[in-house]
């Protein structure tokens, strides 16, 4: 069988090589389906051109350009009619070589364009998805059609917490396939060989000084913070840099961030009498974190803060993860699952559940996947019911802990859960009759006064 496996960022190119290596991907000839996500890509380098590609390429039977071929349409605006989606299954198997027979899809995301137009398009395909980051631990945003859900076969990702058990498309039981953090560490030493001529200035730089790397994230695009206060989550990261007895900073702000978020950075820095310098090479901060071994990582809930914990072994520093649990609406936030793992490994330092000790088993607020777990049910309750009970169970045990931070009582109150607000409660399946019951009488009022 012929696999087709989307990848949109560079990333998800180093992760897919380390799947490969790992053996996590299946039998058969693996085509690499490019679909760059890039907002602008007439102004960012292609995937292909990117430093190393050729040896990423290499673990793959073929690859191919969807992003080229739909152009000027972008891959995330590729959303085909029902009635265009035989002619596209000809044109795909024709211009990719697919021949007539079976093809499985494995996406990066089930539920949006490109992968949603691509599942759609090879309608008897079997499905998978394959996740790098720490979304994987956070339940499916929304339940898919049933002609979806019925193919849904593998969910391949990175371990990135180790022994944690990701909820993405768990309530279709999909076989897990995990990714040891070895492999993605050994693509990355790859990749930051390849971008050896890109990097080079700024490890002369850094030189042998003691230094620190900051993660931005531009969570103001997302309207999770003000400008204002990002570039104030950014000083803070810097002063903890300094704290931490760094001697220079490196910052790699996030690819959308204007220049207002270096400046005033950069004039904290030399109020502190720290040198800044800002990574603007178009490199990933994973390929920095092997290329410049910093003493610390610092950063408010980015993937590269578990990366760099966990795949690295570098000291790393979560701020402002606390504020971001507050921030967060609404609570089916799909931002949740990371800022709660962030929270609770880095700043209440609860264990991994493959690094918890018999210390843990006795105390379920030191407890990762049980937390990780009710989180997920109090978010998508109606798409995970088998997880009631536990969550209910987990929450009776951690009530006057620091682990109720991650949920909300009115959340507790609304779905009936030990936490709730004072009051009588009504159980969520009484809750729900009663508002169909109320629709039902208004509609029929509606027609009755006609």
């Amino acid at each position: 069988m012929k696999h087709l496996i989307i990848a949109s960022t560079t990333y998800q190119c180093l992760s897919l090589a380390a799947a490969i290596d790992a053996g996590a991907l299946p039998e058969g000839e693996k085509i690499l389906v490019l679909a760059n996500s890039s907002r602008v890509p007439e102004l960012t380098e292609r995937l292909q051109d990117v430093a190393g590609f050729d040896r990423i390429a290499a673990r793959f039977d073929a690859v191919v350009d969807l992003a080229e071929l739909i152009y000027p349409r972008r891959p995330p605006q590729w959303a085909p009619r029902t009635e265009e989606l035989p002619m596209w299954e000809k044109l795909l198997r024709s211009h990719w070589k697919l021949g007539t027979g079976p093809v499985s899809v494995l996406v990066d995301s089930i539920q949006v364009n490109p992968g949603l137009a691509l599942a759609g398009v090879f309608r008897d395909a079997p499905l998978g998805a394959h996740s790098d980051g720490l979304m994987a631990y956070g339940p499916t945003r929304k339940a898919l059609p049933l002609h979806f859900a019925q193919r849904i076969e593998r969910l391949v990702y990175i371990d990135l917490v180790p022994g944690l058990r990701p909820q993405l498309l768990r309530e279709y039981g999909p076989e897990l396939h995990s990714v040891p953090a070895g492999a993605l560490r050994k693509v990355v030493s790859e990749a930051a060989a390849a971008a050896e001529p890109e990097v080079r200035w700024l490890r002369e730089q850094v030189g042998e000084r003691r230094s620190a790397l900051i993660l931005g994230q531009y969570l103001a695009h997302l309207g999770l913070l003000s400008s204002e206060d990002e570039t104030a989550l950014h000083v803070e990261m810097l002063r903890k840099a300094v704290s931490a007895q760094a001697e220079v900073c490196i910052f790699k702000p996030h690819p959308s961030a204007g220049p207002a978020a270096v400046q005033e950075l950069q004039a904290e820095a030399a109020a502190a009498g720290i040198e800044l310098i800002v990574a603007e090479t178009p490199v990933l901060a994973e390929v920095l974190l092997e290329v410049l071994s910093p003493a610390l990582v610092a950063g408010c809930f980015s993937t590269g803060l578990a990366t760099a914990k966990f795949v690295f072994g570098i000291e790393t520093v979560a701020v402002g993860t606390e504020r971001m649990l507050e921030a967060l609406t609404p609570y089916e936030n799909s931002n949740r699952i990371p800022v709660t793992i962030i929270d609770a490994v880095l700043c209440r330092g609860v264990p991994a559940p493959a690094l918890a000790g018999p210390e843990e088993a006795g105390r379920p607020d030191r407890q990762l996947q049980p937390l990780i777990e009710a989180v997920a049910y109090c978010m998508q309750s109606v798409n995970h019911p088998y997880l009631r009970d536990g969550a209910a169970e987990f929450l009776t045990a951690i009530l006057g802990t620091e682990s109720m931070r991650y949920f909300k009582r009115r959340r507790l109150t609304k779905l009936a859960l030990p936490g709730a607000l004072p009051g009588p409660a009504r159980p969520p399946a009484l809750r729900r009759f009663r508002r169909a019951g109320g629709r039902l009488t208004r509609r029929f009022l509606a027609v009755v006064s006609r």
